[in-house]
């Protein structure tokens, strides 16, 4: 079988019920909202939170944080501030002021971004925080209650990539801060909770069910013969994944890592050439007039070959799936423009009947129990609120959006990784087959 994917620049393990929240035995009143309660239980995991500390009740001095949010084991910061943002950070490394610095790997900032929070992970090499008697700080760079007042500080270091207008709008000024103990949920007998939950996509995570995809896109052939192999379009937003996920599916039939094409994280795209390339085991655009290497120039448009462009495209040149790659952790910080953009292009896919898919990478980076486990993909509450909000923003079928996570640290395969992206290249070549079917169906109709 011959694929080739073109790019253009642009548990099943059970799941025990969440309980949100569980109140001190005092009065204190969370500020949260049972629905962003729930989200930040979907961003932790499987949780307990216990109110520790309210800035409003006990003081926004670092004294009265310590006293109460000392030795209590993991913790959530939650802060408000006048312009309605709210926002915070996790550890999972406790607080006792023993002076040292604390590597947390686990560690991340959050801003709910519209409903959503929106994680931020800590970067390599970054201390998550010093320990000392001061205020709450990540990463020596976000301080609340700084100064011992009711504002939040940025100190400007980069131990985490973060935008203060997106996080907070630039509003320093907090209404409270609240500090939750983080724990893991217990379900006791005679509970009437489920301690059970089914996965709301079923997936087999096994080395044969492996096999069986390998074998069966091995010998894919499209139904119609003049067609010698699939063309799907990869469209995307800088580092979304799109030259990843093709590194990725080569990596698996070739049994090892592999970068063929050009990937990785820049300021602008690292693709500047329109590019076929080819899947083989061990050329041109949406409409089969742009020419493989040929070299993108974002101040002119694209001129297609008078020649070529004169008579109509075969079925063979056309692009047969066209697949939107987008970002998970950046879903809810989609741009206007962007978006604008995408749905400029679904129209133009939607007047051709070109099927349409989206792939959202970078599942393990959204969400800590994907992170610790990829077969938790498809029963993480939170991974299902993601595929809903780009189904929402792009107007695609969820049906039509697949979590995938791509070869990107990786030495090695994993089998996870491997089910989950030749899952999602079988449903590409599922819809390019209904495509071509159709189209030769019109072709070859009587005139």
């Amino acid at each position: 079988m011959l694929l080739c994917i073109h790019k253009s620049c642009l548990f099943i393990f059970p799941l025990i019920f969440c309980f949100c929240l569980k109140l001190s035995m005092n009065s204190l009143t969370s500020k949260l909202t049972e629905e962003q309660r729930k989200q930040l239980c979907d961003l932790l995991g499987n949780v307990e939170l216990s109110l520790l500390y309210k800035a409003s009740v006990h003081g926004y001095q670092a004294s009265a944080f310590h006293q109460r949010c000392d030795r209590q084991g993991p913790t959530l910061i939650v802060a408000y501030n006048r312009s309605g943002y709210i926002f915070g950070g996790y550890t999972s490394v406790e607080y006792a002021r023993s002076g040292q610095y604390i590597t947390d790997k686990e560690a991340f900032l959050f801003s709910f971004q519209g409903k959503i929070p929106v994680r931020i992970k800590i970067n390599s090499g970054h201390h998550a925080r010093l320990d000392d008697a001061g205020v709450p700080s990540f990463g020596q760079q976000l301080y609340f209650c700084y100064n011992n007042q009711p504002v939040v500080n940025n100190s400007g270091s980069n131990a985490f990539s973060v935008n203060t207008a997106t996080m907070y709008g630039n509003d320093t000024q907090l209404t409270e801060c609240e500090v939750y103990k983080v724990e893991k949920s217990v379900i006791r007998k005679g509970s009437q909770v489920s301690t059970e939950e089914k996965p709301w996509r079923n997936v087999l995570w096994t080395a044969e069910q492996r096999d069986k995809l390998m074998e069966m896109i091995r010998n894919y052939k499209p139904l119609v013969t003049s067609v010698s192999c699939f063309r799907i379009l990869m469209i995307g937003p800088v580092g979304a994944g799109k030259s990843s996920f093709f590194n990725s599916i080569n990596s698996i039939f070739m049994s090892r890592i592999t970068s063929k094409a050009m990937s990785g994280s820049a300021a602008t795209s690292l693709t500047t050439q329109f590019r076929t390339y080819p899947v083989k085991d061990g050329r041109e655009g949406i409409q089969g007039h742009v020419p493989d290497r040929y070299k993108f120039n974002p101040t002119t448009p694209f001129q297609p070959d008078e020649q070529k462009s004169s008579r109509p495209a075969s079925l063979q040149e056309k692009i047969h799936c066209v697949v939107y790659v987008i970002d998970a952790t950046k879903i809810s910080l989609m741009s206007d423009k962007l978006q604008e953009k995408l749905a400029s292009i679904r129209r133009k896919v939607n007047s051709l009947s070109i099927p349409q898919i989206v792939l959202m990478t970078k599942v393990d980076e959204a969400c800590p129990l994907v992170e610790k486990d990829l077969q938790n993909t498809y029963a993480s509450s939170y991974i299902k609120t993601k595929v809903q909000e780009v189904s929402s923003r792009l107007g695609v079928p969820v049906s039509c959006v697949l979590p995938v996570k791509n070869y990107s640290q990786e030495l090695e395969l994993e089998l996870n990784c491997d089910v989950l992206l030749l899952t999602a290249l079988q449903q590409m070549l599922n819809f390019a087959d209904d495509y071509l079917d159709d189209a030769d169906h019109v072709e070859n109709k009587p005139k």
